[in-house]
């Protein structure tokens, strides 16, 4: 009779279906939505406050290049003047003007129009329209950054589901051995040492059960921020990898052309380095003349004696040559020359992190990858570990000492092997975006 008893304890584990199981923290009267990784992804393109700050600096950018090319088109300049002055007026002190004030009312208008500057405005242009594209593509890098942190978040709540999913049997497997136990305890059939080691084990399964909730609600709280959302919301996760998932790439070098050819940050400081060229040659261009012509015509049906003629025009062409201006013009040609070198070694500096990165991130899902195996094959033995260690505690062979640390050795494999499988596919979207893929 004890060894059906014992037989009772070790056999009669139940199966916990963890499907469609609420999120904790969550608010359980709110409906779930069914959420995929694409799904994640779009929401959090469209809703993310990063994404949309990139892309309103990139408009705001675009006009900077209209404002530089302005200076390429004539300016046109309306006026009208009322004077009325004293009979006689004089302006006798002050800066130098036109000293006579008469009686007018007139109007008119102004044009002028920049006929060369040696290609100072053409490099503005350039450097404005090239730091706008830069722009844009670091637009597309930030997107591609809150992609990579959707991804992370997303397959970090996956991991922490099938974790919670293995607390929570483990909790109620050891409660199910703790109260058996005890059952037997209370009839002298097993000692109070076993009913000990029994309770200690299911304090610790109730501990990584708290821990597995906090992390898990911990994740799910990230992603909801990464979708733009600020209110809670329950959400489905859809893990569509497949089973058996594809194995890393074995040669990191193709992968680092890649990157040098379309990582966005990558070519928006490319970019930026090519606008700091073109606006280190507009600062030398200050020192060469600026020829400009100048018109202007209007009317004056209201005037003094003074005034003979009721129409005014003139035209002309000024040419201004800069001769000295205490050293200005050339400490900001140097101050340009600097910053654009400046500009070059931070483009060589990511060169440089782009290339450790992709080639430390290979090494690193290829390490993910084999682990997936590993893990596997330690949950297989831990299995087999612990159908054993339930044998010979069922036929008195062995104690709860046995028994306990085959159920830890389970746990932990179980939680080993969702770690592993989650952080390859981490690691592959990692490597996704360092290569702009």
């Amino acid at each position: 009779m004890k060894t059906l008893i014992i037989s009772t304890i070790v056999l009669a584990l139940p199966v916990y279906p963890i499907a469609g199981q609420s999120i904790p923290g969550g608010n359980p009267s709110a409906p779930s939505q069914i959420l995929t990784l694409s799904q994640a992804e779009q929401l959090a393109v469209r809703n993310n406050p990063r994404v949309a700050v990139g892309r309103l600096l990139a408009l705001a950018e675009g006009q900077v290049t209209r404002e530089a090319r302005s200076a390429d088109l004539p300016t046109i300049t309306g006026n009208l003047t009322a004077v009325d002055s004293h009979a006689g007026s004089r302006v006798t002190a002050g800066a130098l003007n036109n000293p006579v004030v008469y009686e007018r009312a007139a109007g008119g208008v102004t044009v002028s129009q920049l006929i060369t500057d040696f290609g100072r405005t053409h490099n503005l242009v350039s450097s404005a329209d090239l730091r706008a594209k830069a722009q844009a593509s670091a637009q597309l890098a930030t997107e591609a950054d809150v992609i990579l942190a959707v991804d992370q978040t997303f397959y970090r709540a996956l991991g922490s589901q099938e974790v919670l999913k293995v607390a929570r049997q483990t909790v109620s497997a050891r409660q199910t051995v703790s109260d058996q136990i005890g059952a037997l305890t209370g009839a002298k059939l097993k000692s109070s040492l076993d009913l000990s080691f029994a309770n200690v084990n299911l304090s610790e399964a109730k501990l990584l059960l708290l821990d597995a909730q906090n992390a898990n609600a911990e994740a799910m709280v990230t992603l909801t921020a990464l979708l733009g959302d600020e209110h809670p919301t329950v959400y489905t996760l859809v893990d569509e990898a497949p089973s058996v998932p594809a194995p890393p790439p074995d040669d990191p070098e193709p992968l680092v052309a890649q990157a040098f050819r379309a990582r966005p940050d990558l070519i928006a400081l490319n970019q930026d380095f090519a606008a700091a060229k073109k606006f280190s040659a507009a600062e030398h261009d200050l020192n060469k003349p600026t020829i400009q012509a100048l018109g202007t015509a209007g009317g004056a049906p209201v005037r003094s004696d003074q005034i003979a003629s009721s129409w005014y025009g003139a035209a002309g062409v000024n040419v201004s040559i800069p001769i000295f201006n205490g050293f200005l013009y050339s400490a900001r040609a140097k101050e340009a020359d600097l910053r654009a070198s400046a500009a070059q070694q931070e483009v060589q500096q990511l060169r440089q992190n782009v290339a450790r990165d992709v080639r430390t991130t290979v090494l690193r899902t290829q390490s993910n990858f084999q682990r997936i195996a590993v893990t596997q094959e330690l949950l297989n033995q831990a299995n087999s570990a612990l159908d054993l260690a339930q044998t010979r505690y069922k036929f008195g062979l062995s104690s709860i000492v046995e028994l306990s640390q085959a159920q830890l050795a389970q746990t932990e494999a179980q939680i080993d092997y969702a770690t592993a499988r989650y952080s390859y596919l981490g690691s592959l979207s990692t490597l996704r975006f360092q290569t702009a893929q």
